[in-house]
């Protein structure tokens, strides 16, 4: 079984977990806490997000890339790892110290919640995510977010119970996410041996890890700044409704992120190697997978949004339909974008690139949130997201297209565009001749996905386009060879 097969199981577990437990959690979360104390954790944990952010910088592209080009090397990979954590930990330890400060010197709002939201930024401090995903080793991530995971569903459900317990909540939210960082500490010298860090050596990589943290802090930027804007500019109840049709939007991408997580420090290997032929090949045959996903994805959620709010929030998250209807189009320049990103501008170092269109997406998404948001709240803000999406990925293709067959791969991932509509037709007609409940969401699901895969079938067995079963070879591990559909 390859390295990738694997990776790629365990990523896709950990992402089906993440899309069950939402349905586990959310339903009971969203009627216990009510949507008003679901906007005060979605303000107070974007707010405590914002320092984890510059607590991180820009390690976990960064990290994941330098261990990935020098992990064949176990010299190397102990001075570059030492180096890298002793630099992250002094820099993180200075956000821990200013969050502390701006809530002890200045006048926070909800200021016991910002406090328990410290614990997230403390686990930065011990954060080596990075480290694992540069050398391949996904199972001991998987093994360890899973588990948290599962004490945390279970934790939620014994200790929630009335609105009043929205403190323990965020304890068990962020305690969740402290314990993560702090179970891998106990495998970590397995694989590499930490040595005493040098000035000149920390210092070496401070310069591209603050470069790489510019698009970090931008896309954070344009997706934390929607919920604080809604904060100011409307209530506490739109900041819950864009975060619960966010939170449906995230289940999905993350099936589709996942693929680039496990993928870039391969490719990141490869370029190093100096392989282009292999990371081409690998660059065509993604794209065609990733957007087979993402026109699945895109179109099914949009398509079951409607009923799909209502049904496991409960009455009161109607308005999340439309929400989710509408952020569901960015789902395919999302997979797109994730696509050239974490197979090509990162393992190749045009982080130039990067930084540009993140950087315009943020002051896109920023300038269409501030026209409307006071006026059609978090619907404003979805409509700031698509725009923000949108003008990512287009700048990234547009960057490209003299080196990557840009236009290959959009027509490539057209006829699963009209799959896609296809699928929406069919669940619009079921939820119109259906009654409002979780069979029939079960029934859209069921059908909108029977269509969507008989119609790519089809596409695939009379064109004999093997792209996606070249991909699935490579990268599931399978053996057969020319093997005709």
């Amino acid at each position: 079984m390859s390295s990738i097969k694997k990776n790629f199981a365990y990523q896709s577990a950990y992402q089906i977990l993440l899309i069950l437990l939402p349905f586990i959690t959310s339903p009971y979360i969203s009627r216990v806490l009510g949507p008003e104390n679901t906007g005060v954790f979605s303000y107070s944990y974007s707010v405590a997000n914002y320092f984890v952010i510059f607590a991180m910088l820009g390690i976990n592209n960064y990290g994941n890339r330098m261990i990935a080009m020098v992990r064949d090397d176990r010299e190397r990979l102990n001075r570059t790892f030492s180096n890298i954590f002793a630099l992250h930990f002094l820099l993180s330890l200075l956000v821990v110290v200013a969050y502390f400060a701006y809530i002890l010197l200045f006048p926070v709002k909800y200021k016991t919640y910002a406090l328990i939201q410290s614990l997230y930024i403390i686990a930065a401090l011990f954060d080596i995510n990075w480290f694992f995903f540069g050398i391949e080793k996904f199972r001991l991530t998987f093994t360890r977010n899973t588990l948290i995971k599962i004490l945390t569903v279970i934790s939620i459900f014994v200790f929630v119970r009335t609105r009043e317990d929205l403190w323990k909540y965020i304890v068990i939210m962020a305690g969740g996410s402290f314990a993560s960082q702090s179970m891998v500490w106990l495998v970590v010298r397995k694989y590499v041996s930490f040595v005493k860090p040098t000035f000149k050596e920390m210092k070496a990589h401070l310069a591209p890890l603050f470069i790489l943290f510019v698009p970090v802090i931008a896309v954070s930027f344009y997706r934390i700044m929607d919920k604080i804007l809604l904060f100011y500019f409307s209530t506490e109840a739109q900041v819950g409704f864009f975060e619960y049709s966010e939170r449906v939007i995230n289940i999905p991408l993350g099936l589709i992120t996942a693929f680039g997580t496990v993928m870039m420090p391969r490719m990141s290997n490869i370029t190093a190697s100096g392989d282009t032929n292999q990371s081409r090949e690998y660059l065509s045959s993604s794209m065609f997978f990733v957007m087979f996903m993402a026109y699945a994805l895109s179109f099914g959620i949009a398509g079951i949004s409607n009923d799909f709010a209502p049904v496991f929030f409960g009455s009161q998250y109607q308005p999340c339909g439309i929400l989710i209807k509408c952020m569901a189009v960015t789902i395919p320049f999302i997979a797109f974008a994730n696509v050239i990103r974490t197979q090509y501008l990162i393992p190749s170092c045009k982080d130039k690139v990067y930084i540009l269109s993140v950087g315009m997406g943020a002051l896109a998404n920023v300038a269409v949130n501030l026209i409307l948001i006071p006026r059609f709240h978090a619907l404003g803000a979805a409509v700031g997201t698509i725009f923000a999406e949108v003008t990512v990925c287009t700048i990234q293709a547009a960057a490209v297209r003299k080196i990557l067959p840009i236009l290959d791969y959009i027509k490539s991932g057209l006829f699963f565009l009209a799959s896609g509509v296809a699928m929406y037709g069919a669940v619009f007609v079921i939820e119109a001749l259906t009654e409002r409940s979780i069979i029939s969401v079960v029934i859209q699901i069921a059908a909108g996905a029977f269509v969507y895969l008989m119609l790519s079938f089809l596409y695939v067995r009379f064109t004999k386009n093997t792209l996606l079963v070249d991909m699935l070879r490579r990268v599931l591990g399978r053996q057969k060879q020319n093997e005709n559909i």
